[in-house]
């Protein structure tokens, strides 16, 4: 079931976050200001799900792996792929 909702959440970041949001408690007691996943849910969504993941399984230790986990998900959050993406 993880798997499926990574797989999920790198293919529809902001309905990922819209679920939690209203169905779980993913995202309470996680950042002091409601500022930072708004930012976060416009801008960098992937990044903001790595970011509470790591807060969850992790238990905020930003060692390698989150680490690498954190710049694989800047890296899809700017990636300009989107945007080129054919139409024929």
């Amino acid at each position: 079931m993880p798997c499926l909702l990574l797989l999920f959440a790198l293919i529809t970041p902001r309905l990922v976050i819209v679920v939690l949001w209203l169905f779980t408690s993913w995202f309470r007691g996680i950042f002091a200001i409601a500022l930072w996943p708004v930012l976060g849910f416009i801008f960098l969504p992937t990044t903001l799900i790595w970011y509470t993941a790591v807060q969850h399984w992790f238990h905020g230790a930003w060692t390698f792996w989150p680490v690498v986990g954190l710049v694989i998900a800047v890296a899809t959050d700017v990636s300009p792929a989107r945007g080129r993406r054919s139409r024929d």
